[in-house]
């Protein structure tokens, strides 16, 4: 067996764990690759050991790995921020978009979603931590927001997405997941979606209602950022 499909069956054993240790069916946790620096070959070995679900963060990186794999049916998702300048080819070349949070790209991946295409899957990303430094709209605009992007005729929202603050306390990171949930709970649309935790929160996240969990690290190890796609 491979590092890669040893790594991955690791997470899966602690993704099925968390999901029962909670009354949760395992299979209602999907598993999203963060493939971002890692080469194509990486991602046809998560490929060849059962993953579907990639996310990438940047764009000319993800655009060449598309074509290198063109011949594997997978799900992309794109996770990263997003300018105007990337919104025609985010339209055009992924199934999912995990961080949206203004209304001025929501309408532009709309406007820009090629009719041939289903409707573009969107996450409203939510900086649920107040962090200066990080994406996503504030908790008190996600409504105003979810009921814009619900009427925009390319898109489908699905769900919300966070990155929290970093914490070791699985009661803070609960804490921060049980928040997201919150908010997608009061929201007046039907969304089946959480987008939160990563390699190290996992386990706060799906017990807080996670349906895609986004691991990069657990799957390929430490990233190199000085390696090419």
């Amino acid at each position: 067996m491979s590092t890669i499909a040893n790594n991955i069956a690791k997470v899966a054993a602690r993704i099925r764990e968390a999901a029962q240790a909670v009354g949760r069916q395992p299979a209602t946790v999907g598993l999203l690759a963060v493939s971002k620096t890692q080469p194509a070959s990486a991602i046809r070995e998560a490929f060849a050991a059962g993953l579907r679900d990639f996310g990438e963060n940047y764009l000319q990186e993800a655009l060449e790995k598309q074509a290198s794999l063109s011949d594997l049916p997978l799900t992309w998702h794109f996770i990263g921020p997003i300018q105007s300048n990337k919104t025609k080819a985010i339209a055009e070349h992924f199934d999912w978009v995990h961080s949206v949070d203004r209304l001025k790209i929501a309408q532009r991946l709309s406007d820009q979603r090629p009719a041939n295409l289903p409707p573009l899957n969107i996450c409203l990303q939510v900086n649920v931590s107040g962090e200066q430094s990080k994406s996503g709209c504030a908790p008190n605009q996600v409504q105003q927001l979810a009921d814009a992007i619900a009427g925009l005729p390319r898109l489908k929202l699905r769900g919300l997405m966070c990155i929290p603050a970093p914490s070791d306390d699985p009661d803070e990171q609960r804490a921060a997941f049980a928040r997201l949930r919150g908010l997608r709970d009061e929201l007046n649309h039907e969304l089946d979606t959480l987008s939160m935790g990563m390699s190290q929160d996992l386990e706060a996240a799906i017990a807080e209602g996670a349906t895609f969990v986004r691991i990069g690290t657990a799957l390929f190890g430490a990233r190199d950022y000085g390696r090419s796609a």
